[in-house]
């Protein structure tokens, strides 16, 4: 996508000159639902008016709503990164950062991080260690114990509310049955090992009796970790509280695919072994790969999104389109017997 064809509030703030701070080299990073400008020591990330169902910004009051959102529940984790919310006003024909003008959008302002701390980049370089997932563990154990975990919120850990994530998955990809990354076979595979798990109540029961069900963070993964001076964990869901509010296993499951996704298994075993250990969690096991197949398909779904959605270029497209049948791949994998 061209610059000309981006909102003009984002057309502005491609400029350095739109913020308060030195920002010789501005560069913007889209994602399905998200406009992020790396700015100078910040980021500024501002959220598409999209609907997808289970998410719908589209429009201004949803927006600020969300924005809000997304800065306090992520300072639970990453207080020192997460700085404030700001809002882009016009007045005239003239755009400007927290002016005085009226609003055109919301969003969040945040410390940069070292990217090639960033734990993708870490993996890229092969210098992930146990010690660094030791760390994480160390963050993860008092985020969980500490995690709302009230009545309400245990109710999103039976078999009938976890199904609501996991079918609504196979609706929203159905169509692209199919396409380069999806074909029938593993749709079917996915779905009907699926469909028979949640059929298992008693094992989904046993993590509410066991109080694992919490306030998570939902989207746990190597995109959203940073590995600098201490362990960031950032970028949580805020847009829709049935995919945060779930079992501590499928947070967990979800890094621990992710590091299947490298290739990584060992380490991959090693977070889950110390995470069980550190934790006392001894019903997280049979729960695992369920939560990781979940987890996969929906990299593969979110993979989909990104590649036919108008905005992304042809390099983003297939990119996009290459990962997602990896990440479908992966499912299957775990779908087996």
């Amino acid at each position: 996508m061209t610059a000309a064809n981006l909102p003009p509030f984002i057309q502005h703030l491609l400029k350095p000159e739109a913020y308060p701070h030195p920002a010789a080299d501005v560069r913007l990073v889209q994602t399905h639902i998200s406009y992020v400008l790396l700015a100078g020591e910040f980021v500024y990330k501002f959220k598409k008016p999209v609907d997808f169902g289970f998410l719908n910004f589209t429009t201004l009051d949803k927006r600020k709503h969300f924005s809000a959102q997304e800065l306090l529940l992520n300072q639970r984790l990453s207080p020192s990164i997460y700085l404030e919310q700001v809002t882009v006003t016009k007045e005239g024909e003239k755009l400007a950062l927290n002016g005085s003008g009226e609003p055109v959008e919301y969003g969040i302002k945040m410390q940069r991080m070292p990217e090639e701390m960033m734990m993708g980049n870490v993996i890229k370089r092969g210098e992930l260690s146990p010690a660094m997932l030791d760390a994480i563990v160390a963050r993860l154990v008092p985020f969980y114990a500490q995690a709302d975990g009230s009545d309400l919120i245990k109710a999103f850990g039976n078999a009938e509310a976890v199904s609501v994530n996991i079918l609504e998955n196979f609706e929203q990809t159905q169509s692209f049955i199919g396409c380069a990354a999806l074909n029938k076979e593993q749709f079917d595979a996915i779905s009907a090992y699926a469909r028979a798990f949640l059929g298992r109540e008693e094992l989904f029961n046993q993590r509410i009796a066991a109080g694992k069900i919490r306030d998570c963070h939902g989207d746990l993964y190597s995109a959203n970790i940073c590995l600098a001076d201490q362990v960031y964990i950032f970028d949580c869901i805020e847009f829709n509280e049935r995919f945060r509010y779930c079992d501590v296993a499928s947070d967990a499951a979800f890094l621990a695919m992710d590091l299947d996704f490298h290739g990584l298994h060992t380490l991959s075993e090693h977070f889950i072994n110390r995470l069980t250990a550190a934790s006392g969690d001894g019903t997280l096991r049979p729960m695992l790969n369920f939560y990781k197949c979940y987890r996969a398909y929906v990299r593969g779904k979110i993979g989909l999104f990104t590649a036919h959605d108008p905005q992304v270029d042809a390099a983003t497209k297939k990119s996009c389109l290459e990962q997602a049948a990896r990440y479908f791949e992966l499912a299957t994998q775990y779908a087996k017997p």
